[in-house]
């Protein structure tokens, strides 16, 4: 099992930043798959959630309305859209994937089965 990030980079606040995780080794259906990030010191956030089998989406509430998550099955990724970003988005952000079935999907990052190597989105002011 193998989740790999890309898409990070250094953005001007207001532009998008689009993050893709490709998924390795899993039936995707089966697992929810989140966006984490993390700023140095501090925990791990999630940032967003696809439940299984895409059925509902969940967004923090620093995004809502700014980033929108996708599963895209054919190609086996999960995407991060990122607009009207702000220098508080600034992290590493890394795909995580739990298997349950439903419409839920935990924050509590200790549960996920599945994590990327991350990838560092810097937005400056």
């Amino acid at each position: 099992v193998q989740l790999v990030e890309s898409g990070g980079g250094l953005v001007q606040a207001g532009e998008s930043l689009r993050l893709s995780c490709v998924t390795f080794g899993f039936t995707m259906d089966l697992y929810a798959l989140a966006w984490f990030r993390q700023v140095p010191g501090k925990e791990l956030e999630r940032v967003s959630c696809s439940s299984s089998r895409g059925g509902t989406s969940y967004y923090a509430e620093g995004v809502q309305g700014r980033f929108t998550i996708s599963r895209d099955v054919a190609k086996k990724t999960v995407n991060l859209q990122m607009n009207n970003l702000k220098p508080e988005d600034t992290a590493e952000y890394y795909c995580a994937a739990i298997l349950h079935l439903g419409r839920e999907c935990t924050a509590i990052s200790q549960r996920f089965d599945f994590w990327g190597q991350g990838t560092q989105v810097t937005v400056s002011s």
